[in-house]
């Protein structure tokens, strides 16, 4: 057995205060999340809505595959089929994201058949359909500030994968069953693994965050259901792969370090809900959700922004309701246009 879950590594695992803080902190914010489900069950339809589309942008995105925003939408919203193959990647994304937000309760324990199932449907708008573990080695490259290529990490060899991952499972369902760590230790943990043993020939970052999203669901946090996970880690980008090269080194035997890795896991986490409670708190009527959030976040950009700045932080957001949203903030004095035109210029007015 290696990486996190050899014998007695986690049971052993020493949390700083902070780090205890951030889980417990992490609790209270579960805890008052579902107060809000049962009193604004509307605005959290709209903060959903949108957090799919974010999603499936941002997982993508990480990793170089894009497409233009019309496009996006229409293929989040199966409005359209998928014409090259970012778009079939996106489409396979959208499918697999769906599967785990309809079913993550129930897809458990995690094994090897279920991991598979999961890249089988992100991969299924693919010629190769996926659900298969890598033939050959894929060593983890990295560019240099010069232009050269380097090693970053050596995954676990592609013949010993099918084990690698059978025993990872078997103990995080221990541990899990066990009850005497927290599961969002155990889940940060299983990711750091799963990177570690990198078990696809491509997809395993977006492998990792519907992974994550199953194991968080199954510990009771789901706050991935209305703020996009995805898009904090695409804008913490930097921070990720640095506490991801952290906590690797020395995995393969034992000695690794988790808490870099822990410590931006629980980082991403109470950003999301510190998001979704001053999301929820920003609507002053059900009725009016979907403006009163654009609103919110029209505050929170630059002085000067355009329109498609706002578009772009709430995809799937009609254009009327982002053009109702501007009017109201511009005829209470809170903004004003600077020029005319598609790619006109909104400035916020200091109070």
């Amino acid at each position: 057995m290696r990486g996190s879950f050899a014998h007695g590594y986690l049971d052993n695992l020493a949390l700083p205060p902070r780090t205890v803080r951030s889980i417990s902190e992490l609790g209270a914010h579960g805890g008052r999340q579902q107060l809000f489900a049962e009193q604004s069950p509307q605005v959290l339809e709209v903060l959903r809505e949108v957090a799919v589309v974010q999603s499936v942008e941002s997982s993508n995105r990480i990793e170089g595959v894009t497409a233009e925003p019309d496009r996006l939408e229409a293929l989040v919203a199966q409005k359209t089929t998928p014409t090259d193959r970012s778009e079939q990647e996106i489409a396979g994304y959208r499918d697999a994201l769906a599967l785990i937000h309809a079913n993550a309760r129930q897809i458990w324990p995690l094994t090897n058949g279920v991991v598979l199932q999961i890249n089988r449907s992100m991969n299924s708008f693919m010629a190769d359909p996926g659900g298969v573990w890598k033939s050959t080695d894929n060593d983890i490259i990295e560019w240099t500030p010069e232009g050269k290529q380097r090693v970053r990490f050596v995954p676990v060899k592609a013949h010993l994968v099918d084990d690698a991952m059978r025993d990872i499972h078997a103990s995080l369902h221990e541990l899990w069953e066990r009850g005497e760590i927290d599961p969002l230790v155990l889940s940060a943990a299983y990711v750091l693994d799963f990177l570690c043993v990198h078990p696809f020939i491509d997809g395993n970052g977006r492998m990792s965050r519907l992974l994550t999203l199953t194991l968080l669901y199954h510990g009771g946090t789901d706050v991935g259901r209305f703020i996009s996970i995805e898009r904090i880690v695409e804008d913490s980008r930097k921070t990720y792969y640095e506490a991801l090269a952290k906590s690797s080194v020395g995995w393969h035997e034992g000695k690794h370090d988790l808490l870099p890795w822990l410590e931006y896991f629980l980082g991403v986490l109470l950003v999301a809900y510190r998001e979704f409670e001053s999301r929820v708190g920003a609507v002053q009527s059900p009725k009016g959700a979907k403006r009163d959030l654009v609103i919110d976040s029209i505050r929170r950009l630059p002085q000067q922004f355009r329109f498609a700045d706002v578009a772009r932080a709430w995809p799937g957001v009609s254009r009327q309701t982002i053009e109702r949203a501007l009017g109201q903030m511009r005829k209470t004095g809170e903004i004003r246009l600077l020029g005319r035109g598609r790619d006109a210029v909104w400035q916020r007015i200091s109070s």
